[in-house]
């Protein structure tokens, strides 16, 4: 096996991906702070049972572990980062006031979460902890779309959905969690046969409403149906008018953005609490007429994701937020322009120096072509040179 062979789904990134990543980065935290979040950088290994702390089995699946030969206690590499700001707003922060989070760095996958995907995914994302009301669901949507803006991803549409009504329609079933887990599993693919048979010796008006949901998706008017369809089921009224108004406000502040609702879509169902939503890129299928293409952004409500970490034993702060993959945002990016640079020759001239060193002062880039060698520029254009003219070294344009 050659040395140089790196494990599956790992990658180098190289010159003109890492500066496109780079910029992306930038861009994206300067629109969060833009909206008020302050920037937390947690640890990229902890404790395991502080790492996974609250958190289900399948993060548990995807999380590295290795032995500290500190302490020899175990630690984890971490596959997602908002546990661990949830840990921050409640542990170390602990204010009662709400808070506004962003972060970005590295997390590392057992397994990739999808084809072609990375196992070292740059994870950026926005929290709010503090707010139970819809109006903190509408700012992380509206971050969410004006991050995508500031990368220059402008056709995208937006799906919604909300794990209360499927939880409200099994909310006293007689169901082990295995069974349970298959009955989503049979939601979220659409599999109305499976479904009917998983759920036989439920009462058939939970039957019923569970068919309906396979059914329930498309646009707005999703949710007309859906009020008739799921009419006197406890606990549907609320979630269903929320979407329908994160949807009316959406479509009113982004018109060019298509909202879309799958109320079926179970994903991630013992995790979030309330509202979820994916960002898909919008890609016309011709033979369906569908838009939706890949999934760029997921997010959602997962109020008391913090409570373990409290220092009250009462401290389930409501939290919502959104997270991204940069590494895949690139891929779907607009490609920005080379950096323009100053191509100036080696010497040791103090005048020469002086100049250098007062255009990098100014945010220019400036290449030294090396004694023997021309300059190469590779991912800088040079579009202008350092020349001495009349005894002053000045910057002039490059012949075209």
């Amino acid at each position: 096996m050659s040395p140089w062979l790196l494990p599956d789904y790992i990658a180098d990134v190289l010159p003109a991906e890492a500066r496109h990543i780079e910029e992306l980065r930038r861009r994206l935290l300067d629109t969060a702070q833009g909206y008020g979040y302050e920037l937390v950088m947690p640890p990229l290994v902890e404790h395991l049972e502080s790492l996974l702390t609250g958190t289900g089995e399948a993060l548990d699946l995807q999380t590295f572990k290795l032995v500290d030969q500190l302490s020899g206690r175990s630690l984890g590499v971490r596959a997602d980062t908002t546990p661990q700001v949830a840990r921050i707003d409640a542990h170390l922060l602990g204010r009662e006031a709400v808070t506004r989070l962003c972060y970005c760095g590295p997390v590392l996958h057992t397994l990739p979460e999808r084809a072609h995907a990375s196992r070292e995914p740059l994870q950026l994302g926005a929290e709010i902890y503090g707010h139970a009301g819809r109006e903190a669901d509408l700012e992380v949507l509206e971050l969410a779309l004006d991050s995508l803006r500031a990368a220059g991803v402008d056709r995208v549409q937006i799906d919604l959905a909300d794990a209360r009504i499927v939880r409200a329609l099994l909310a006293g079933v007689s169901a082990d969690g295995a069974q349970l887990a298959q009955v989503h599993q049979a939601l979220a693919i659409k599999d109305a046969e499976a479904l009917t048979e998983l759920t036989r010796a439920f009462p058939a008006r939970i039957r019923q409403g569970l068919q309906a949901l396979v059914r329930l998706y498309g646009g707005p008017e999703t949710l007309d149906a859906a009020q008739a369809a799921l009419d006197g089921v406890p606990g549907v009224d609320v979630p269903l008018a929320e979407l329908r108004w994160l949807a009316e406000r959406l479509n009113g502040d982004s018109p060019g953005v298509p909202v879309s609702l799958d109320l079926a879509d179970a994903r991630g169902y013992g995790y979030y609490t309330g509202v979820r939503f994916a960002v898909y890129t919008a890609r016309k299928d011709g033979r369906t007429g569908q838009t939706a293409g890949e999934e760029i952004l997921r997010g959602g409500r997962y109020d008391g994701v913090g409570a373990v970490f409290g220092h009250k034993l009462d401290r389930e702060r409501p939290a919502v937020g959104f997270s991204l993959d940069l590494k895949q945002l690139v891929r779907v990016a607009a490609p920005w322009p080379l950096r323009g640079a100053i191509r100036a020759p080696w010497g040791d001239e103090p005048a020469l120096r002086a100049a250098i060193a007062r255009l990098r002062r100014e945010g220019r880039a400036v290449i030294c072509a090396l004694p023997g060698h021309d300059p190469e520029a590779g991912e800088f254009r040079c579009e202008e040179e350092l020349t001495l003219r009349n005894g002053q070294w000045v910057v002039a344009q490059l012949p075209a």
